[in-house]
């Protein structure tokens, strides 16, 4: 087996003895089972309790950041009622595969649909997310007669960890931008037999999709994005500059560029990781200190997103939004795989522009949700995707959407993809 998988790790106590004798060439798919050590969640439980607390902040607000009365309750449920093995229970109930990709174990979910001519479609995260983002995207997808659709909507589901992130292997050098990461996904889909499929991403998913857009490797018949990048070349001018809005511009027009005003003077978190994201020891060495780094996303007008900050109070959800478990779950992945600092890596990585229209020729799908970090308006976005195959816009959800509307987002790339069929 590759270095990435540590036997004694991931499959400490299964049953499974077979998948760790058994022999593999790197570029096997191998099956992948998840079992952390329980000194592992005895140590995040020990950090939690002796967790170094700062002062309470200033103002009674957000806008100095999470607050410490939020962060002490959620680190009490945190070290005392919260439960990572549903977790694992969840996860191992999937079917997981490891195979190498360009020398990094590549960690991804593979779900096949009992249903013929299922269209294969891998599905992106981003920051500050993972794989626990589109589960509940899965059983829609492959079986959508019993969420509503017909067998003709099915999809076969890939969802792959991107490199530094949760269960795949970390970089140990450069290059591992959304550009390469868009080749590497294309290698995967192949390597496991599909010769034509689709590819959708939100947040760094969405800019791994353009990328794959504009490498437009043989196969790959369209994108779905739900954060497109469609800000013009003088648009993207002003907002750099700081200009007013330039003259012109519709009022969906000016409503972006507002946003998008809010969003960059609200990206701090992402300024820094661009630049420094070595220097983030502290979410390495505290869990406190990565849940609150992570925690706080905010929505471009200084407020944590809403799915997040409503979530931290829901204990539970029959219509799909995000709970306190389902956010806890993601930051305890990220806490037990330590790779609060790898998956930061990817904002020094990048140097192309998360907005900008990037130049994508091959067939898109754009869905637009109203508590995105903006909302595309429909003339950027025939602009930037100049074989726009449809265009949406939603009445709910938010950056998160795949997480937090998971039937809503399920129906929105069957149609996204229907003329495809």
């Amino acid at each position: 087996m590759s270095k990435n998988v540590n036997a004694t790790t991931i499959f400490e106590n299964s049953p499974n003895i077979e998948i760790i004798t058994k022999s593999y060439t790197k570029s096997d798919i191998r099956p992948f089972r998840v079992n952390i050590p329980e000194r592992n969640l005895l140590d995040l439980r020990h950090r939690i309790n002796t967790t170094k607390w700062p002062d309470k902040e200033t103002v009674s607000d957000t806008s100095q950041g999470i607050q410490l009365g939020t962060m002490k309750k959620l680190a009490k449920y945190w070290a005392t009622d919260y439960n990572w093995r549903k977790v694992e229970e969840e996860l191992n109930a999937l079917p997981q595969f490891i195979t190498e990709i360009d020398g990094l174990d590549i960690h991804f979910i593979h779900v096949r649909s009992q249903h013929k001519n299922a269209i294969p479609i891998i599905i992106t995260h981003g920051w500050p997310g993972s794989i626990l983002e589109q589960i509940k995207l899965i059983d829609p997808l492959v079986n959508p007669t019993a969420h509503g659709g017909s067998a003709n909507d099915a999809f076969d589901v890939v969802i792959p960890s991107i490199p530094g992130y949760g269960f795949s292997e970390k970089p140990t050098g450069t290059d591992w931008g959304p550009e390469r990461i868009g080749r590497a996904w294309d290698k995967l889909m192949k390597r496991i037999g599909y010769k034509r499929y689709v590819a959708q991403g939100g947040d760094w998913g969405a800019i791994i999709v353009d990328q794959m857009g504009l490498q437009a490797p043989a196969g790959l018949l369209a994108i779905h994005t739900n954060l497109p990048g469609t800000v013009p070349v003088e648009v993207d001018r002003a907002l750099k500059s700081g200009e007013l809005a330039p003259i012109g511009l519709s009022v969906d027009e000016k409503r972006a560029y507002d946003q998008l005003v809010r969003n960059e003077k609200n990206s701090t978190y992402a300024r820094l990781m661009g630049a420094r994201p070595q220097s983030l020891y502290g979410i390495a060495d505290s869990p406190i200190g990565l849940a609150a780094w992570l925690l706080d996303h905010n929505d471009g007008e200084g407020q944590p997103a809403k799915a997040i900050e409503i979530g931290l109070n829901r204990t539970s959800s029959s219509t799909g939004e995000l709970t306190r478990d389902e956010i806890l779950d993601n930051i305890t992945l990220y806490w037990l795989t330590n790779t609060g600092i790898s998956a930061s890596r990817l904002y020094w990585e990048y140097k192309g522009g998360f907005f900008t229209a990037k130049g994508v020729k091959i067939p898109v799908a754009v869905s637009v949700f109203p508590d995105e970090l903006y909302q595309a308006p429909l003339s950027w976005t025939k602009k930037a995707y100049t074989n726009l195959i449809y265009y949406n816009k939603l009445k709910k959800g938010g950056h998160f959407a795949a997480w937090e509307q998971p039937e809503l987002f399920s129906k929105e790339l069957r149609s996204a993809f229907k003329s495809l069929r």
